[in-house]
């Protein structure tokens, strides 16, 4: 509670819509905590053993679970243009914003419902909120733009950060008990149930406190809808792509941008699986991530002070070597190991994503929305989705082909590392972002 009354405080001065954009950052990552990182990934692991059995069975599920990441990264990412188009225009971006959302919802609640043994029903239905999920975030981001003005969008977009990580251990908090008192038999309750009340959780969180989202926040920028709209979406997608091209700093900036978020989406991902499979245990793993979130909030805010003194670019990266040393980490947890080192190197490793993955991401999609033009904005957030949210098919297709043939998920998780050098490498020819601010009129 006490730093729920900080991050608060920190809204001093915000309008509300701001505050409301902020909000849902807050409500839809308890889907990040339960879904994307940590309950499903027990749940699925379990799901697979049951359904596959076999010794290597552990090293299979993570195997498929990458893949489907991959295979989901994939349909969002080529949605991503064709989404920011169609949002431009002036009635449809909180429409389709809305039908997302709730596509994500109720695919959470679908998780709930799955048998346990049908691991291959877990993924489709995973999938089809992770899809939910991504795709409205994508509009979500677009939304900056409409709620705040540039000089402030450093810091409302990484006090949205900030809120999403405490919005996204709270819910994983309430039902973590659950879990932790089946797996120690303190309570006449199935594992499987107690995974099942988390899902539920995580669903009503996300729409409980999407409604000042869902109220508050409108449209302000949009072109008016046109004749054939859909058709023309689709055109106006290559006429962006052609006029991103014009811009260079920005195009860098996209590709450097694509390399660092697929390799931070992948260990986002991946970080459970890869802790069950090299033997840690279900209580571990969910303490470590739950703390993890809880060293992200300041952190995220952290990485916005320090880029009002140095500036976006430097401070993105500092997250970008960062994620080198994670990959580094990850790549001394020999599954053979002993089990209190492999513990020691996971709460490492699990710190330092803590400390950047929100700042980086934050940072990124603030100084993106201050170099483009605003009154394109819809237009290029598609093409910085279909960049950032693509992201994570490299990574996990690394894992799945590397573990595939090696059956080692820390080789699997380190050679994640060449994505981030090559984001540093491309990275520095981008603008710093002070010097920026009217590159494009």
């Amino acid at each position: 509670m006490k730093e729920l009354f900080k991050s608060l405080l920190l809204t001093k001065g915000l309008s509300k819509e701001e505050k409301s954009w902020i909000l849902y950052d807050w409500s839809s990552q308890g889907f990040v905590m339960i879904v994307m990182s940590v309950t499903f990934s027990l749940f699925f692991n379990h799901s697979a053993s049951i359904g596959l059995g076999g010794e290597d069975a552990g090293a299979i599920a993570s195997a498929y679970l990458g893949w489907a990441n991959t295979i989901v990264t994939v349909i969002v990412g080529l949605m991503a243009p064709v989404l920011g188009t169609l949002s431009g225009y002036r009635g449809k971006k909180k429409l389709m914003f809305t039908f997302l959302a709730y596509l994500g919802i109720i695919g959470t609640i679908g998780l709930a419902l799955v048998p346990e043994h049908m691991w291959w029903l877990l993924l489709v239905v995973f999938s089809i909120a992770s899809i939910g999920f991504s795709g409205s975030n994508k509009i979500y981001d677009a939304f900056l733009v409409d709620v705040s003005p540039k000089e402030n969008m450093n810091r409302v977009s990484t006090l949205g950060f900030g809120f999403a990580y405490v919005g996204g251990a709270l819910p994983f908090l309430i039902g973590m008990p659950f879990i932790v008192m089946a797996n120690l038999g303190t309570i006449d309750m199935q594992v499987v149930t107690a995974y099942r009340i988390s899902f539920w959780i995580a669903a009503l969180w996300w729409i409980g406190f999407s409604i000042p989202m869902f109220k508050n926040v409108k449209q302000e920028i949009g072109v008016d809808v046109e004749p054939n709209y859909v058709r023309e979406s689709f055109i106006r997608v290559w006429t962006t792509f052609k006029d991103i091209k014009q811009h260079k700093p920005i195009l860098i900036f996209l590709i450097a941008f694509f390399l660092y978020s697929d390799g931070l989406g992948s260990i986002i991902r991946l970080a459970v699986i890869f802790g069950a499979v090299i033997g840690l245990t279900d209580i571990t793993l969910m303490l470590v991530l739950l703390a993890t979130q809880f060293v992200a909030f300041p952190s995220a805010i952290i990485y916005g002070k320090m880029s009002e003194r140095f500036g976006a670019k430097k401070v993105i990266y500092f997250g970008i070597y960062t994620y080198c040393i994670i990959c580094a980490i990850a790549l001394l947890m020999n599954p053979g190991r002993s089990e209190t080192f492999l513990t020691i190197m996971f709460w490492s490793l699990a710190m330092l994503v803590g400390t950047a993955q929100g700042g980086i991401q934050a940072l990124s999609r603030s100084y993106f929305g201050r170099i483009i033009p605003k009154e394109k904005s819809n237009e290029y957030f598609g093409f910085y989705n279909i960049f950032g949210r693509f992201a994570s098919i490299i990574g996990t297709t690394f894992y799945a082909v590397i573990v595939g043939m090696t059956g080692r998920p820390d080789y699997g998780i380190g050679v994640i590392v060449v994505l981030f050098v090559a984001a540093a490498v491309v990275f520095k020819y981008v603008p710093d972002d002070r010097e920026y601010l009217d590159v494009v009129k």
